[in-house]
């Protein structure tokens, strides 16, 4: 039998980094579903995680792993079919590599994803927009900041993490205005500026700082701001508003 170790690593390395040219949170996902498992699976058979073989990982234990996820980890069905897509992929690689495990490899891959209930996604109206809009001082380098960020987002639609990602080569605001991203699944995305936009992304290029920052909406330092905090602001009202996006680091 076959240690798995050369087979992770291979899948890290070449399938995921150099084939997929996978996205560093892609990766981080992918390396915490196969870290659960390996754990999981190394104290249901006594061993050592490094010593697992192939034939220790077989649809029984998978259906186990993802029983555990949900019944004593506490993850919804959707956490539960993400995980179990990222062993789907891990398993289809390691066939390719271990054609002798093909049989054990097909039943792991039959494991069937749970069905969910899907729901309509909200949306804010055009008055919840302008509330949001006009929750930060704009009388504070952070409020004006923040309202440019909302404004950008709002008009865009891009995700949190793209809207962070955002550097200075990102933005075009001559004719034919627009802001280039690439999102999910490494997906290159041009986006429209309306005149609006482009007028409050202007003003704010005016007093962005540190000047040499290539981020679009830094923090104070010119580093990136962290998700937390702008998920903070969005979920949260602004309960003073001289506050803006200024806590630490932020």
């Amino acid at each position: 039998m076959k240690s798995i170790n050369a087979t992770l690593q291979s899948f890290f390395t070449d399938r995921l980094v150099r084939h997929k040219d996978a996205s560093s949170h892609t990766i981080a996902a992918y390396r915490d579903t196969v870290r659960l498992l390996l754990v999981f699976a190394a104290d249901k058979q006594k061993m050592l995680a490094s010593s697992l073989q192939w034939d220790q990982l077989d649809a029984s234990d998978i259906t186990d792993f993802l029983d555990h996820l949900q019944q004593d980890r506490g993850n919804s069905a959707r956490t539960r079919n993400a995980r179990l897509s990222g062993i789907h992929n891990l398993f289809c690689y390691a066939a390719l590599r271990h054609p002798e495990h093909a049989a054990s490899v097909g039943r792991v891959l039959a494991i069937p994803l749970q069905r969910i209930d899907r729901h309509l996604v909200g949306y804010l109206d055009d008055k919840e927009c302008e509330a949001l809009l006009a929750a930060p001082d704009r009388s504070t380098w952070t409020g004006r900041r923040d309202h440019t960020f909302l404004l950008v987002a709002i008009q865009t639609g891009l995700r949190i993490s793209e809207m962070l990602s955002l550097t200075v080569s990102d933005i075009h605001l001559g004719a034919g205005a627009h802001l280039s991203c690439r999102g999910k699944g490494r997906k290159d995305r041009i986006t429209p500026l309306t005149a609006k936009t482009v007028t409050a992304l202007r003003d704010w290029e005016k007093e962005r700082r540190p000047a040499h920052t290539p981020v679009v909406f830094p923090g104070r330092t010119g580093q990136r701001l962290r998700r937390d905090a702008i998920e903070h602001r969005i979920t949260h009202p602004y309960p003073h508003r001289h506050h803006g996006l200024s806590e630490p680091g932020r």
